[in-house]
């Protein structure tokens, strides 16, 4: 007969995973552990004191119904709550500025102003590690997280292109600014790409599949550009979009000067 696994502790389980239960849910949040999102099931008075402790946490907190919780955690008992743990460690914007640094190079983000499509998110990290970039930031809410799915679409990038979940985009643009880095949003309207100075530290926003940037995260930015379209169909998917507007950064930024500091 066969001698049976011992469990591994929820510590050593894979990322991306689903913990259930109040207890369990509890446990995660105070190890300090990142956690993508917590779902807790809709009019539950009892689960106030979890709801307090993941916002403390920095943690979105998500009200769900108890039939997606039920499918979710697949059977297993979650006592009106669930977390979903994040597939990779968050960084810091000091990280990105830091292993720019260490490069020797001028600052490549990409800021995600709301991406949905995990597949899409996993295909943007891989492009920006394709490209050299120092970091990519997400927002914490109406966004899709650092889950199992973006990992996987992201084909091991995660592991090396740091990731920053932030409360505020605008307030995140203007941190950039402030430290130098020139700020594009790429959007409809703007003007062609190859006439934008990338030769400098630089900020790449995308917005979201269905409603692109948001009005006021546009409206911090530097300038926009856009992709020119020759064909019927006006736009590029996001990842697609992010792939060429990264390659042309990071060509810019080896071929150019050597300037750090943004022009006033």
């Amino acid at each position: 007969m066969d001698q049976k696994k011992k469990r591994p502790d929820r510590a050593d389980r894979p990322s991306g995973e689903i913990v259930a239960g109040r207890n369990a849910v509890r446990e995660l949040l105070l190890t300090g552990r990142s956690v993508d999102r917590v779902f807790v099931a809709k009019g539950d008075g009892r689960l106030g004191e979890l709801v307090a402790l993941a916002k403390e946490a920095g943690v979105p907190v998500v009200d769900a119904e108890r039939p997606k919780l039920d499918a979710m955690c697949g059977g297993i008992a979650h006592q009106g709550v669930a977390a979903v743990t994040a597939a990779h460690e968050f960084a810091s914007l000091d990280d990105v500025f830091r292993l720019a640094e260490v490069r020797g190079e001028r600052p490549l983000v990409v800021v995600c102003d709301g991406i949905e499509d995990p597949h899409n998110l996993g295909a943007i990290i891989r492009s920006a590690e394709c490209a050299g970039a120092h970091g990519v930031v997400i927002p914490k809410r109406r966004s899709v997280g650092l889950n199992a799915t973006v990992a996987k679409a992201s084909a091991g990038a995660v592991e090396y292109v740091p990731v920053v979940r932030v409360s505020n985009i605008p307030e995140l643009i203007e941190k950039l600014k402030s430290s130098g880095l020139w700020v594009y949003a790429a959007d409809m309207g703007g003007s062609p790409y190859r006439e934008a100075d990338f030769d400098r530290g630089v900020a790449i926003v995308l917005g979201s599949e269905g409603g692109g940037i948001s009005p006021l995260a546009k409206k911090r930015c530097d300038a926009v550009v856009s992709i020119p379209m020759y064909g019927r169909i006006n736009s590029l998917n996001v990842s697609a979009a992010a792939a060429i507007l990264l390659n042309h950064a990071a060509i810019s930024q080896r071929e150019g000067g050597v300037s750090h500091v943004k022009e006033k």
